[in-house]
Formats: structure tokens, C-alpha cells, sequence
């Protein structure tokens, strides 16, 4: 603007200023001449200013506009701070932009601080300058790459931290000629000048036997080419045996009865009609009455048939399987072929019609036991030690095998695949029980711990490990679900609790036995009153549940005694199997049998009942209008006859047993053996 002013002032005026500063300041005497100046004149424009100032005041006050936040246009180009200033205006209170006020720390939201471990940068670094390619952070599951994609196939996507063994060995092996080489090529002056040097000997000096670089060209023995081929032969056996298939046997069954079916269409594993349980309450047997001796070895497990017991299946050391008539007859009903080695485990299906098999051949197998038929047969490569199929109806096809390579294993057994592995013990698994309604279930293992698993999921929601604990080899629930029962190898049997926390019950603890080394099994009465287990010795031990000691011990085997079961409906009668090759079968002395039927064509009396004479302790008399009971109070010896009947009617009753009422002119009794008829 000052120039502007200048320019417009016209020479007069520059005139009148200069005469007037030289009356004001007048010259020196000793100044120098005054200079001549030419008018000038400037050939600018008159501009006005006033578009200027206006533009500049709009674009300020576009630029202090504030922009809508709802707008999607703009007509103009803003600036970073003008796009993310604070919206004006009062803050809706139930607005929400999708984060708390105060939780912004940067314009486009929250940043949170991410830190990643040094190692594991270092390893994708090195990996990335080694190979061509490294792990994509962002990536979802890590599961994304950068880089050279050719290489990471190529390399199956291997870092520089995890190369295999097999390629360290040769890289090691690689380095170790190419050094051999490197030194071989390096010449020495002094070793050329001095071929017969001390030093040149030391290094060139080799063993007599020493062949060249390449490998020994010194022709072996007949005994080196013998023990060459012997051990040829048994690396090609073991690699044989590792693979991932078991043995392959011919699958095979023989069936020992009768007939298959009987008159009316009936299997020869249906349950009989007439088995019923007689009393909740169980009593000890006292000595055994029956022997099965049908497997040529040792027996290593017993299972009566599912809520029936009408039926005995056992798994033999001679890899046989074997189900007895225990009901009837007493013999060998089927005998199941298909193991290549001894059979470890065996577990009925609920209904009893399938069961599954478990053996040393590295086979599980799923047998018909009507027909003796293979339905599926299962396989990893390693030995089952423990199948159980899920005790849930609906989940029958669901197949769990502890295996000695430490995993439970989990198959679908309609599809044949493997649905889960649970694979967090150190040792190979030895037990698997459900608890929990079936929704968890507890295994043991040979690295001496406990663990509880949700089913379904592999991950261990409790472990029991303890520096005093010993290995638990078999384990047993209790009839009520609220206990289990595991057999320590420190000669005892301790008690866990099944529920949330699966504490040690330090108030029960059975012992006596001797079953150090020894997976003897342990097993509970019907009603939970007895506890039950085999020992090292042969024997069979009986504790009473509630004071812990022991209440009967019975000599059942010559070696040891493996397994016992307690019959589901005889309550006075349990099976025993040992390494002797023998099955025993022992019962109370005071147990009844409901063994035949005799029909008699009276209406008062349509069934005849057969029982033990050392039951009927009291002869009670009833009255036409109906029975009457009476608590025994002494026994009754076995050969005496009654014939003290009144001629009215009467019955015999006994703990756990009734005869129906007969008419006086058919009661007569007739002692056969140790039982007495009734007819």
C-alpha cells in the first residue's frame, strides 16, 4: 500500500519536500557536489484491492466452517485437521460412534501397544533371509506367508529353528567333507619341501584297516556277512511292525452249542425270562463251584453280559476270546478268533449284542456276538491297553482306546475316523472311566497321574499328580457314581471323589492285598457294600466298604489273580480269572437258585422252585386266607426230610426266597445234591 501511495504523488510535491529539508538542513561546506537525478515515472497498474480482501475473507470463512458429520460430499478439498476436528454441537446422549469418550488415542480410534517375542522375530527373520519367506503377522491363525511361496513348498514351510534330523545330519555330514576337502586341497610349503617331516607323517599316517574317503573296500567275512544279513532282516521286521496297521490274522468263529437259535426263534444270547434279582443286598461268597478251563494260557479280563450276567465273555493270553453259559449249562458257548497276539482288554456294548476287543497285534476289533462276526476293525500303529465305548445310548458309535504312545484315542465308529485325540500323559494310558453322567471321563497312566477330561475336548480340566502317588493300573466306580476306587501299585486301594473338586478320600483306604507290579482289577458289589480285588498272590480280598476292613479272603488261583466281577442279579456269586489259564466261579453259601420250572397242572401251584435245603431254616405254616413270614432262627442240615405237613396249605420261606403255596396232597420233598425240589 506505501507503494502504491508513492507511486501516486506527483513531482511538485517531491519539489516542495526537497527544497524545504535542504532550508532545514543546508549543506556543508565540505560536502560533495549534489547529484543530478532524472525523474522516474512507474509503469504498474493501478490495481484495486478489494476483490483481494474479499476472497481472502471467504476462503478464512470457509475454512473455519464446520463440516457435517452426515454429509458424504464436499465441495471442496479440506485439510486432516479440518476432516477429524470435534464435531460442534451438544454430544446426543445415546449416540454412540463405537468407542467411549476418553478411549480415542489416536484419530482413527484406539491403538493398542502389540509387542512380539524376540525369539520368534528372529526366527522369521532369519527364516525370511534364509529362505525367501516368512509367517504373515497379520495373517489369521498364522497360517498366511510372504515371500517366495515356491520355496515354502518346497521346504514344506520349515523355519531355520525346526529343520528336520534327518537334513541336520546331512548338512552336518556335507560340512564335514567339504572341510575334509578344503583340507586336503590347502598345501603346505614345508610338507612339500620335507615329504619325510614328523608333521607330514602325522598327518598322512592311517590304520592298517583304514580304506579311502569314498568308503572301506575291504571285502567282508563270511561271519560279517552273516550278522549283515540277520540284522538286515530285523530292522526290516521292526519297520514292518511300525507301520500303521496291526497284524493282519484270519478272522474267524466257532460256535460250541447246541443250536443258534431255540424252538421259539430265540438268539442263544438272549437273557432268560426268568433271571431276575432276588435282594438288593449282597452277601460274600464262600467258596467256588465251577471251573472254566478253555484258554491253553493265562486269562487277562473277564465281563458278565450288561445288566443280565446270564453270559461270562473273557480274553485270554492265548489271543482267543471265549463267552461261557453261565445261566444253564456252564460250557463254552463261542469261541471269537482274530487276534495275531494275546488279547489285553475287552468291553460289552449296552445291550450286550457287540463288544470290542483289544490285543498286543496293535488291533482293536468289533466283534457281533451272536454271529462271531468282525464289524470294523480299528488302528494306529501303537498297542490299545484300555477301549470303552460312551456309555450313553445315543453315543454307542463313540470308541475311546488308551494307547501306549501316552494319546487316547477317539473314533466315530460308523465313519472309521479318528474324531479326537487327547494326548496331554506322559506315560502310556492304562484306564478310562466315565463319571459325570458321562460328560467327563478320568484316566490314568503309567506316569503315575490322574486326569480329568471333558469329553469331547482334549484339554485336562484336573490333574491329580502327587510325589507320593504310585501307578494306578485299574480303577473302578462306584455303584452311586460319587466314587472311584483305584488300585495303587504301593499295595492299596485309595478312593476319589467324582465330583467338581475329585479330592483323595483320606478316610478310606483298603489294604492287605499284595499287588505291587501287578494290574490286578478292583471291583465293587452290586449295592456298594464290598469292595473287591485280586492280589499277586492268587487270592481274592473282600472289604467292607464302610469300616474299611477286610472281611474275607478266598484262594481262587495258583498264580495271579487279574480279574474280578461281581454278578449284576446273583448277589452272592462272583467271577474270577487269573494267569493260570482258569476262570473260578464263587458264591455264598446260604445263595439260592431260581435254576428250573416244573409245571403241575393245579392252579394253586403252577411252578415248581428249586433252592438250596441250607436256606429253609423254619417250616411256617399258613392259614387258608393267605401266607405268613417269619425271621429264621436256626439252621436246617441239609439231608433232613419234612414230613411234619399239616394237611392244609403251607409255604417255606427264607431270606430272598418264597415257594408258592401247594395243596396239602402234593407236598413232598426230595433232596438232589445241594439242592432240594420242590413238587
Amino acid at each position: 500500500m506505501d507503494l502504491l501511495q508513492n507511486y501516486t504523488k506527483s513531482d511538485d510535491e517531491d519539489e516542495e519536500e526537497k527544497q524545504v529539508n535542504e532550508e532545514e538542513n543546508p549543506p556543508s561546506p565540505d560536502s560533495s557536489p549534489p547529484r543530478i537525478s532524472l525523474p522516474s515515472k512507474s509503469s504498474a497498474p493501478t490495481v484495486d484491492d478489494t476483490m483481494l480482501a474479499l476472497t481472502v475473507a471467504g476462503k478464512n470463512r470457509i475454512l473455519n466452517k464446520p463440516i457435517d458429520p452426515v454429509q458424504h460430499v464436499v465441495a471442496y478439498n479440506p485439510t486432516y485437521d479440518q476432516l477429524w476436528a470435534p464435531i460442534c454441537g451438544p454430544a446426543h446422549p445415546y449416540a454412540k460412534d463405537g468407542l467411549a469418550q476418553g478411549m480415542r488415542n489416536h484419530k482413527l480410534g484406539f491403538v493398542e501397544n502389540a509387542a512380539i517375542d524376540t525369539f520368534v522375530f528372529d526366527e522369521q527373520y532369519n527364516t525370511f533371509h534364509k529362505y525367501g519367506y516368512a509367517a504373515d503377522p497379520s495373517g489369521s491363525s498364522g497360517t498366511n506367508y510372504v515371500g517366495d511361496l515356491d520355496a515354502l513348498q518346497k521346504n514344506d514351510g520349515i523355519s531355520v529353528y525346526n529343520i528336520p534330523q534327518s537334513k541336520q545330519r546331512k548338512r552336518k555330514l556335507e560340512k564335514k567333507i567339504e572341510r575334509q576337502e578344503d583340507e586336503a586341497n590347502d598345501v603346505d610349503l614345508d610338507d612339500v619341501n620335507n615329504p619325510a617331516s614328523e608333521n607330514w607323517l602325522k598327518k598322512n599316517r592311517q590304520s592298517p584297516w583304514a580304506g579311502k574317503k569314498q568308503g572301506v573296500e575291504v571285502e567282508l567275512t563270511e561271519e560279517q556277512k552273516k550278522y549283515a544279513e540277520e540284522y538286515a532282516a530285523k530292522k526290516a521286521e521292526k519297520e514292518k511292525g511300525s507301520d500303521n496297521k496291526g497284524e493282519v490274522v484270519a478272522e474267524k468263529s466257532t460256535f460250541h452249542g447246541k443250536e443258534e437259535k431255540d424252538y421259539q426263534g430265540r438268539s442263544w444270547i438272549a437273557p432268560p425270562k426268568d433271571a431276575k434279582a432276588k435282594n438288593d443286598q449282597c452277601y460274600m461268597p464262600k467258596r467256588w463251584i465251577h471251573t472254566w478251563s478253555g484258554h491253553t494260557k493265562g486269562v487277562a479280563a473277564i465281563r458278565f453280559f450288561p445288566k443280565q450276567g446270564h453270559l461270562l465273555l473273557s480274553a485270554g493270553m492265548d489271543s482267543k476270546v471265549k463267552i461261557w453259559d453261565v445261566h444253564n449249562s456252564g460250557k463254552c458257548m463261542r469261541t471269537y478268533m482274530g487276534h495275531g497276539k494275546a488279547v489285553r482288554d475287552i468291553s460289552f456294548s449296552n445291550d450286550g449284542t457287540k463288544f470290542l476287543s483289544a490285543g498286543y497285534d496293535k488291533n482293536i476289533k468289533y466283534w457281533d456276538t451272536e454271529t462271531g462276526q468282525v464289524i470294523s476293525t480299528f488302528s494306529t500303529g501303537k498297542v490299545p491297553y484300555v477301549v470303552k465305548q460312551n456309555p450313553d445310548d445315543d453315543k454307542q458309535n463313540i470308541l475311546l482306546a488308551g494307547m501306549s504312545d501316552k494319546k487316547i484315542v477317539q473314533w466315530d465308529m460308523n465313519s472309521g475316523q479318528i474324531t479326537q485325540e487327547y494326548d496331554q500323559h506322559l506315560g502310556a494310558v492304562n484306564t478310562i472311566t466315565f463319571v459325570d453322567d458321562n460328560r467327563r471321563f478320568v484316566t490314568s497312566s503309567d506316569d503315575k497321574s490322574l486326569r480329568v477330561w471333558e469329553f469331547g475336548i482334549p484339554v485336562v480340566i484336573k490333574y491329580i499328580s502327587e510325589p507320593h502317588m504310585h501307578s494306578m493300573p485299574a480303577i473302578s466306580l462306584h455303584p452311586n457314581s460319587n466314587w472311584l476306587a483305584a488300585q495303587s501299585l504301593d499295595n492299596q486301594i485309595l478312593i476319589y471323589s467324582t465330583r467338581e473338586r475329585f479330592q483323595l478320600n483320606k478316610k478310606k483306604r483298603f489294604a492287605g492285598h499284595i499287588v505291587a507290579g501287578y494290574a490286578c482289577q478292583v471291583n465293587f458289589s452290586p449295592d456298594g457294600q464290598y469292595v473287591m480285588s485280586g492280589d499277586g498272590e492268587g487270592k481274592c480280598w473282600f472289604w467292607n466298604w464302610k469300616t474299611c476292613k477286610v472281611s474275607r479272603t478266598l484262594k481262587c488261583h495258583e498264580g495271579v489273580c487279574i480279574g474280578v466281577e461281581w454278578h449284576p442279579l446273583e448277589q452272592s456269586k462272583v467271577a474270577t480269572c487269573g494267569w493260570d489259564g482258569m476262570i473260578k466261579y464263587c458264591r455264598d453259601k446260604h445263595s439260592g437258585s431260581q435254576l428250573k420250572f416244573w409245571p403241575l397242572g393245579d392252579a394253586d401251584a403252577q411252578f415248581v422252585w428249586l433252592a438250596r435245603t441250607s436256606l429253609f431254616n423254619r417250616l411256617l405254616s399258613a392259614s387258608d386266607s393267605g401266607r405268613s413270614t417269619a425271621t429264621p432262627d436256626r439252621a436246617c442240615k441239609r439231608d433232613k426230610l419234612y414230613t411234619e405237613l399239616e394237611p392244609r396249605k403251607c409255604c417255606l420261606t427264607a431270606p430272598n426266597y418264597c415257594i408258592p403255596f401247594l395243596r396239602p396232597h402234593r407236598c413232598l420233598f426230595l433232596f438232589h445234591h445241594e439242592y432240594t425240589l420242590v413238587f
